[in-house]
């Protein structure tokens, strides 16, 4: 089959024999190589939470046991299932290239295919085996490229190379489409198992064959796996705006932040850019924390969907303004590798008209997972709830729009030239900027 996305080159591959259904499913998607992968509370990385509910039997999902009347007169009809499973029983024929499956193994990939036709990246199934080794992940430290992915169209997508990382050196761009891995077609192929096979030993090495916006041809790209260090905070002025890059919102970024604000008060700049262009997210609780330093007590911030008529939860600012922001004196800038958390932010800012947001349109992630430990090992990592930005746009949805559509060629970054960054500096010293999606645009407007 050939591996034919919008806009991209056909070109033959091989498909991928088999698909693993285990790894790093959290959003915000993934980073492949955090000194410590971060559990718990996550948005870039697809937020989840532990269950506390009751462990649930592998096999008992197959049968009425610990279940209400109402709960089982509503289950659907298994009666199908059934007689499937008893003609492959009977009349399959083991050849030389497959193996006799357990009952186990059949009602394993019975559930992984259940939760599959849920058409959710980030809702996984994982069989005992995988389930052990996603519990070490996230507990212990590993290696890696340093950058993220997710799902952009079904194709396995950049999100973001971090600064300093292995990814970012070799030239890895937010927006690639990854073709191959080591050669392995990535058509058909789930966040999780990519993320396994990126990840990896330090000094070893990945090969991806990507495909590059604009380009005619596939490119590859041989990445050295490293330990990952990711600053958290950059400061710059340029011409009397003072600009503060969020690189992740990590358990110390609210305090880097706090660092940051102080040093641009004693600056003497009267204007200030956030900068979340190639934030692939991080912490709920570090969005809320830095939103409430330009927000009023009781703004809200985000609120989170659970969808079926069921009652929401609202995340509102803590009210540690440092001053009166205005969309004349506050830019926050975003691009495609804008994601989750950078998202709340952006759109809390944006909908409450203390900022005025440029770049590009951002990735497009916001959702919660629940992880339910099954009693027999698997775990069920499930989406429970999508994020909404204080006006009610739905981040999951195509993402943020900004204010002032300005974009970054791939020849401006090779040439380290960057036009939002200077369309940004321009706005904020009360000059005209034109938006590539409407008429221009005043500072004083």
């Amino acid at each position: 089959m050939s591996f034919a996305p919008k806009n991209i080159p056909v070109a033959r591959t091989e498909k991928t024999q088999g698909r693993s259904s285990w790894g790093l499913g959290i959003s915000l998607a993934f980073l492949f190589a955090l000194g410590a992968f971060i559990s718990g509370m996550q948005i870039g990385r697809g937020v989840w939470v532990s269950s506390s509910a009751q462990p649930a039997s592998l096999f008992s999902i197959f049968s009425a046991n610990g279940q209400t009347k109402a709960a089982i007169e509503t289950r659907p009809d298994l009666a199908e299932f059934w007689k499937v499973w008893d003609l492959l029983e009977e009349k399959f024929v083991v050849s030389s290239s497959t193996s006799k499956q357990t009952d186990e193994e059949r009602i394993q990939g019975a559930i992984d295919g259940l939760v599959d036709s849920y058409d959710d990246p980030y809702t996984v199934y994982m069989p005992p085996a995988d389930a052990e080794k996603f519990s070490e992940d996230i507990s212990g430290n590993f290696s890696g490229v340093g950058m993220e992915v997710g799902l952009r169209d079904k194709i396995i997508t950049v999100i973001a190379p971090l600064p300093d990382t292995p990814a970012e050196r070799a030239g890895m761009m937010a927006g690639d489409a990854i073709v191959k891995i080591n050669g392995s077609s990535t058509e058909d192929m789930s966040i999780d198992e990519a993320v396994s096979l990126i990840r990896g030993e330090k000094g070893t090495i990945v090969e991806l064959q990507i495909y590059r916006e604009g380009a005619t041809e596939f490119q590859t790209i041989s990445i050295t796996r490293d330990t990952i260090n990711i600053p958290t905070v950059r400061t710059e002025q340029v011409d009397g705006t003072f600009i503060i890059a969020l690189y992740s919102f990590n358990a110390i970024a609210e305090s880097e932040v706090a660092k940051a604000l102080e040093e641009y008060t004693k600056s003497g700049a009267k204007t200030l850019a956030i900068d979340l262009r190639g934030n692939p997210g991080g912490f709920l609780q570090s969005a809320v924390a830095i939103a409430s330093y330009f927000l009023p007590a009781g703004k809200v911030v985000v609120s989170e969907d659970f969808g079926g008529g069921k009652e929401g939860e609202v995340f509102r600012s803590r009210g540690r303004q440092i001053q009166h922001f205005t969309p004349q004196n506050l830019v926050v800038l975003v691009d495609g590798g804008s994601a989750s958390a950078s998202e709340i932010l952006a759109g809390a800012l944006k909908d409450h008209g203390v900022a005025t947001v440029i770049g590009a349109q951002t990735f497009g992630k916001g959702s919660v997972q629940e992880l339910v430990t099954l009693d027999d090992g698997a775990s069920l990592k499930v989406t429970v709830a999508r994020w909404l930005t204080p006006n009610g746009t739905s981040i999951s949805d195509g993402g943020l729009s900004p204010d002032i559509v300005i974009s970054r060629t791939i020849e401006d970054r090779q040439n380290n030239v960057d036009p939002q960054k200077e369309a940004a500096v321009r706005f904020l010293s009360g000059k005209t900027v034109i938006s590539e999606s409407s008429d221009s645009i005043e500072a004083g407007e």
